[in-house]
């Protein structure tokens, strides 16, 4: 309640007004009484203990101010208020109430009649709302303005601006430390500065020592000692303390940054076991019970206070004859980039420093030790950073939209923030949707400007509102209002942790308030007197006093709700709603748990992490929302919870920023789409989610349905031009793969222009596309028809199924043929599609021949490809290439030699010079015109594919073989061609070269072969022509040598030096080994030379003539195995030497090992086997250069390495199975060793590594 303009009675009889003579404001009271008289603003700059608090309102007073208004003093905390106004009232002899009133948050003791009224600034600058010229006042002292709050700032800006509109309002400024200039600056009127009046303290002195905690102890005697140790802040408080106890009595009062330092400092010296000494907490958060220890000493012991801050102004701590100052301090500051507090610790201000140092002046001498050196004092600034200038500006800038007041960046400040700090502000009130664009009020704004909380709880609230949860919103709002009610004492942090553990809500720590509330609830419904429900309070560990003050702001925002008659809910909301509420004025503060399981990545590119004393700990979850992100030794997120994506997205619509990617065409979907990614101030909310493009780009959309769907033939959809332009396109298209002509369809963009020409503007989907179409008229529908001469640019003459036929028949077997021009991939080319059965019987001469419309182009590749002096006879090549395909078009189709071959009798014939197969370089043949082959098993699947037909059958030619026998046994005609048992002699007839095999109406080809089983043989077939070769020729060995058993015999026992050949042939084998395999190789060489026997006579005329030559054969073959047997055991010899070089010996190793091996007299080509000596005489020549150049080694041997390396590997992924062009790569190796390492040996044939490299390309590896 407030006096009236027209109240003149005093129902309480004046008070005698004396001034306590041994305070310094007093003997100054005329000089500053006349100031407050002749001047509107009045700047009091006085020292610690001067008594400007408690005796400017007196001499206002007197002065006759707060007769009919009142004298407004504000604290800047409620208990600073509440004590001065009790000592005013003591000094005046008058109760509280009368001429002396107070009001604080819930408390108002003041009385119509009140003269004085003492007030929390925040008291003050609520009046402002109601009462924008504060008429109830006539004069306004702001104490304690140096501490610079949020709230004194703003004050100040006001007052000044009130100053122009009543001149009978006195201000007065005081303080203890203050910028006394600036303020006399910002207070001008008319010009002139406020006058200034300086009021020395009634301190004692005050001694200040400086102790540098990073410098050498001292020992008792005050002697440094020569080993330096290092200190931390403990440290130092320990060493201070103990100086402070050899000075004499008195207590202690230690300034330190926060609780923790706090709680270690407690640690640290109650470990010292001081003798009649009490250490003592001293914080905002203590409970009443512990704050009374400090404020009501009882007791004779010293007493040693650890504070932070708090204890700086204000406080009065009694008994203090001891400061110890850390310099430090926790100091909150806003940053405007990431949008979090920070709690950081700072080192004080020169002002700040002396507010400390005065707490040990005031009952005798003091002595204040700073934890510093004094160089380090004086470079600190001389004053603490108002709060304005590190603090977020949403609720002053809503404050003053709601009051009508200047634009902040108008109002009179005396520091005005920055523009950025401004701008912070306008963008929090636009997340919370109270401000527009144009930085107006909005509806929401005027609303949560008529809430007393902060901003971002007022919009919680009104969202509470709209989602029916006001019951639930109104209790957390009020609990995030004040301070946790929870305590946890430094003694019995654990037991309060535990007592706590009834509150916990596993998802969210907002709704333990919730629980909090209720058990409260359920406390009072039990009618307890407030002494017992106090102590069931404190039995909990929560605060009686914070829990009271819940309640007031939980009714103060009951009652606001109930004005606005909003209703409040009856049904229990849901989590989902009570915490879509909390984010609307949260947003900023959600987070994503990223790979690093402790840290959360928040808006703004910031990382945080869940505070230690939360309940939910690995439990969070992905996403959490906070309701304070703080940063101290790191960012903490405080009270958190459990969060879905999803309400993100719905809360801050407006706020979230979209990009697109990837914008495509879907097939099934029938529309253009894109992949949407929303970011929330940076932070992913989420990414990859399809859209429809259309409908965010149409124009774009529309690009993309005409390019990839009309144009690109990508589209579901049964509309007749559509199906009629797709038949017309790929008909084109199959000539051009034909043709290996990408010149025939028209540009796509052609099409496109064709199709944008017709189509509306907003089609860029399939569902429009048909219903439009369906509205057409006949002749219009027509018009989207493309015709053939739209789409070719000329005639693709030449281009037929004679030339290039759908399919090709191999051995009774019709194969599928494609065709594909697409230069680099392996499609390129003719593509043939052999079923798995057919695979080894696809002869490799006859793939050579592709198809005739292709053969022109790879004869005039090959003849390009032919030494110049050769090439010439055929010049021009592209007439020559057209006559051979004139003259060999017949034949192509079933041709019955190799195209190299005939190639090679074709240039005889036109132009008489004779070529030889390794005078082309197949190498230089491109990959297209080399017939590609697609392996399929029986139920189409592809199994394997490429251009190197030996390696396809390396791989898939043991399943090609089981397919293909099992086709064979259900032939009848087979079968009994087969039926023949333990052969050991021509008894089954004609052998067959080919059987024919039907199946579903083809006719299939195997091939008969003698399988040799030991000491007999059998009939076998087999669908691989080289494979049946090869079986059929140990079958025919093993019938010679039954049939030539007699002289086989004797050869065996005749066979030259076989002991001395047995004994270097040792190491391979055993000497019967020896002298079977050159017995086959005599076999070999007599009986098995091509053509091999059909029939009996054949066979037995072969029989007649072996038992003529076959001895000597075979002392042929010893004596040349012998040659080489010596040969190979010298380099053994040799070898051994070179065991220092490494690469070398390895190498020569794995030479002769290959050359060299168990069956290489019976198994190598009698044509290669005598160049064995000279390549094992090669590297024994390798051997003698090695010792005079062992660097020319190496580097020759670079050389070969990697070929080396090439043919290994190929011949591993043979597996066993023989390969000539492989075969004949490996002696092209040898070679190429002689060339290199023993020239004057020779070679029979040109060699290189160039040859060698296009013979590998030729290869097709």
């Amino acid at each position: 309640m407030h006096k009236t303009l027209e109240q003149s009675t005093e129902p309480f009889p004046f008070p005698d007004i004396l001034y306590p003579e041994d305070l310094p404001v007093s003997a100054r009271r005329n000089e500053i009484a006349e100031a407050i008289q002749n001047h509107q603003v009045v700047i009091v700059s006085g020292e610690t203990g001067s008594g400007k608090t408690t005796q400017l309102p007196k001499i206002c007073l007197e002065l006759g101010r707060g007769r009919k208004k009142m004298i407004g003093h504000t604290q800047p905390r409620r208990i600073a208020a509440t004590s001065v106004a009790y000592r005013i009232a003591e000094e005046l002899k008058t109760e509280i109430g009368e001429w002396v009133g107070y009001q604080i948050r819930f408390t108002d003791k003041t009385s119509p009649h009140s003269a004085i009224k003492l007030m929390t600034d925040g008291i003050l600058l609520a009046e402002t709302q109601r009462d924008p010229l504060l008429r109830a006042y006539d004069t306004i002292i702001i104490d304690e303005a140096h501490e610079r709050s949020l709230n004194i700032d703003f004050l100040l800006g006001f007052l000044r601006q009130l100053i122009d509109k009543r001149s009978d309002l006195k201000i007065i400024i005081t303080s203890a430390t203050i910028d006394a200039k600036q303020f006399s600056e910002h207070f001008a009127v008319g010009g002139k500065p406020a006058p200034i009046i300086e009021v020395s303290g009634r301190l004692y002195p005050v001694e200040i020592r400086y102790r540098p905690i990073l410098t050498d102890k001292a020992n008792e005697h005050g002697d440094k000692k020569t080993e330096t140790e290092e200190r931390d802040l403990n440290d130092g408080i320990l060493d201070a303390v103990h100086e402070c106890q050899r000075m004499g009595s008195g207590d202690i009062l230690v300034f330190l940054p926060g609780e923790r330092e706090i709680r270690e400092a407690t640690d640290a010296l109650r470990k010292q076991n001081l003798i009649g000494t009490d250490i003592l907490p001293l914080y905002a958060r203590l409970s009443h019970a512990e704050q009374s220890r400090i404020f009501r000493p009882q007791g004779n012991a010293r007493r040693v206070v650890l504070a932070t801050n708090v204890a700086e102004t204000s406080l009065t701590v009694p008994g203090i004859r001891y400061v110890i100052d850390s310099g430090l301090a926790r100091v909150k500051r806003y940053s405007w980039r990431n949008k979090v507090e920070q709690l950081r610790i700072e080192p004080i201000s020169q002002a700040s420093a002396s507010q400390r140092a005065g707490r040990c002046g005031r009952v005798g001498p003091g002595v204040c030790i700073r934890l510093y050196d004094e160089a380090d004092f004086s470079q600190r600034p001389p004053f603490t950073d108002p709060e304005i200038l590190r603090s977020s500006l949403a609720s002053v800038i809503l404050r003053m939209k709601a009051l009508r007041l200047n634009e902040v960046e108008d109002f009179p400040f005396v520091d005005a923030p920055s523009g950025r700090a401004i701008a912070d502000g306008y963008q929090l009130l636009q997340e919370i949707g109270a401000i527009d664009d144009q930085r107006t009020l909005t509806a929401i704004g005027k609303e949560v400007s008529r809430l007393p909380v902060d901003p971002r709880i007022a919009r919680m609230i009104l969202a509470a509102r709209d989602q029916q949860c006001l019951n639930e919103m109104l209790i957390i709002a009020s609990a995030l209002s004040v301070q946790d009610p929870r305590e946890r004492p430094l003694e019995s942090r654990d037991v309060a942790e535990r007592a706590h553990q009834v509150f916990v809500e596993a998802q969210s720590e907002f709704l333990s308030y919730l629980k909090m509330w209720q058990w409260y609830g359920d406390q009072v419904k039990s009618r307890l007197s407030h002494r017992k429900l106090a102590a069931t309070l404190k039995e909990r560990f929560l605060s009686p006093m914070r829990f009271r003050e819940w309640r007031e702001v939980h009714k103060q925002l009951l009652t606001l709700v109930r004005e606005q008659k909003w209703r409040l809910n009856e049904t229990e909301a849901t989590y989902e709603q009570v915490h879509l509420c909390l984010l609307t004025g949260l947003l900023g503060n959600v987070g994503h748990k990223t790979e690093d399981s402790h840290v959360y990545q928040g808006t703004r590119d910031i990382r945080f992490y869940l505070h230690p004393g939360s309940t939910l700990g690995k439990k969070a979850g992905r996403w959490v929302l906070a309701a304070e992100l703080v940063e101290t030794t790191r960012l903490y997120a405080r009270c958190v919870a459990r969060i879905e994506p999803g309400w993100i997205e719905r809360v801050g619509e407006h706020l979230l920023k979209r990009t697109w990617s990837d914008a495509r065409w879907e097939k099934k979907a029938g529309r253009v789409v894109a992949n949407e990614k929303a970011t929330l101030y940076g932070l992913t909310i989420y990414s990859g989610r399809r859209v429809h493009y259309g409908r965010i780009n149409p124009v774009e959309a529309r690009e993309i349905f005409i390019r990839d769907a009309l144009v690109g033939l990508d589209i579901q959809s049964h509309l007749p031009f559509i199906k009629h332009n797709q038949q017309q396109i790929e008909a084109i298209e199959r000539l051009e793969h034909r043709a290996r002509r990408p010149d025939i369809l028209v540009d796509d963009a052609l099409i496109y222009a064709f199709y944008d020409r017709l189509l509306p503007a907003d089609m860029y989907q399939t569902a429009t596309l048909e219903r439009w179409y369906k509205k057409l008229s006949p002749a219009k529908a027509k018009e989207l028809e493309l015709h053939r001469d739209q789409l070719m640019q000329h005639e693709a003459a030449g281009v037929t199924t004679d030339v290039f036929p759908r399919s090709i028949e191999w051995k009774g077997v019709k194969l599928k043929a494609d065709y594909h021009f697409e230069p680099g991939s392996v499609r390129d080319g003719l593509t043939v599609t052999v079923p798995l059965f057919h695979l080894n019987q696809i002869d490799a001469e006859r793939a050579e021949w592709l198809v005739p419309g292709m053969l022109k182009e790879k004869v005039q590749h090959l003849l390009r490809s032919l030494p110049q002096r050769l090439r010439r006879s055929c010049v021009p090549i592209p007439d020559y290439a057209e006559a051979f395909h004139a003259r060999w078009f017949d034949r192509a189709h079933a041709p019955s030699k190799s195209l190299i071959d005939a190639l090679i009798d074709d240039v005889w014939q036109q132009k008489r010079v004779r070529l030889q197969p390794s005078d082309f370089k197949l190498e230089n043949v491109p990959p297209h015109l080399l017939m590609n082959f697609k392996v399929i098993d029986e139920h189409g699947r592809m199994l394997s594919g490429g251009r190197n037909l030996d390696k396809l059958k390396t791989e898939h030619g043991k399943a090609a073989q089981e397919s293909f026998q099992e086709v064979a046994v259900k032939d009848k005609s087979v079968a009994k061609a087969l039926d023949h048992d333990r052969i050991t002699g021509w008894s089954f007839g004609k052998l067959p070269e080919i059987l024919e095999i039907r199946r579903k109406g083809q006719a299939v080809v195997g091939y008969p072969a003698l399988v040799d089983q030991g000491e007999y043989c059998e009939l076998d077939v087999f669908d691989d022509q080289h494979v049946a070769l090869k079986q059929h020729k140990l079958g025919l060995r093993r019938l010679f040598r039954l049939a030539l058993r007699e002289t086989v015999r004797y050869q065996e026992k005749n066979i030259p030096d076989l002991t001395r050949m047995a004994m270097l042939y040792m190491n391979l084998g055993t000497q019967d080994d020896l002298r079977h395999q050159i017995i086959d190789a005599a076999i070999d060489q007599t009986c098995l030379m091509e053509p091999w026997p059909t029939n009996e006579q054949e066979f037995e005329q072969r029989v007649v003539d072996a038992r003529q030559r076959l001895g000597l054969v075979a002392q042929e073959v010893a004596k040349q195995a012998y040659v080489i047997l010596q040969a190979w055991a010298e380099l053994t010899r040799k070898l051994a030497g070179f065991k220092a070089h490494t690469q070398a010996y390895e190498d020569i190793q794995a030479q002769h090992t290959r050359l060299i091996h168990k069956w290489f007299i019976r198994d190598t080509d009698p044509q290669q086997l005598v160049h064995l000596p000279r390549y094992l005489k090669a590297a024994q020549v390798r051997l003698d250069k090695l010792r005079t150049d062992p660097s020319r080694d190496q580097r020759l041997l670079g050389e070969v390495l990697p070929w080396q390396t090439k043919f290994l590997r190929a011949k591993i992924a043979l597996k066993g199975a023989d390969d000539t062009q492989l075969e004949r790569f490996a002696w092209m190796l040898e070679e190429l060793r002689v060339s290199l390492f023993a020239q004057e040996l020779r070679t029979p044939m040109p060699i290189s590594v160039k040859r060698l490299e296009r013979a590998w390309h030729a290869m097709q590896y």
